[in-house]
């Protein structure tokens, strides 16, 4: 079922989603290979890279809100306690800040972990979307 879903989620990438996934497919980024909509365990990460263990997340404006805080937090805490990064970006910032968002993600692919869980969760950059 799940893997019906991620599919889903490949055909009908957000705008941002679209954007983001120009910069990892192909390698283009340090040539580390990305996968887009990607099950790990009961979750879905929006892109995913299996050698750097590094997940990349882009949140609307609804993950502001409390309970999708609580949601993420522990979704995050769950990947990191099986030895996974998650990096997340605000939809806003995909949009507005792409070579921003590019750099930060080859930095975290720059300083991959050698087998061990990453020490803390990465909050979106900047500040919190405005729509």
């Amino acid at each position: 079922m799940a893997s019906l879903r991620a599919r889903e989620l490949r055909r009908n990438m957000t705008p941002p989603e679209r954007r983001l996934w120009a910069i990892l497919r192909r390698k283009r980024l340090s040539e580390f290979r990305f996968r887009r909509q990607q099950q790990i365990g009961p979750y879905i990460a929006d892109f995913f890279c299996p050698r750097a263990k590094l997940i990349v997340e882009v949140d609307g404006g609804q993950h502001g809100e409390e309970e999708a805080m609580w949601y993420d937090w522990k979704r995050t805490k769950w990947l990191e306690s099986r030895g996974y990064r998650v990096l997340r970006f605000w939809n806003v910032d995909v949009m507005k800040h792409r070579g921003d968002i590019a750099c930060a993600i080859e930095c975290a692919l720059a300083h991959t972990p050698s087998g061990q869980p990453a020490a803390g969760h990465l909050p979106p950059q900047g500040g919190k979307e405005n729509a």
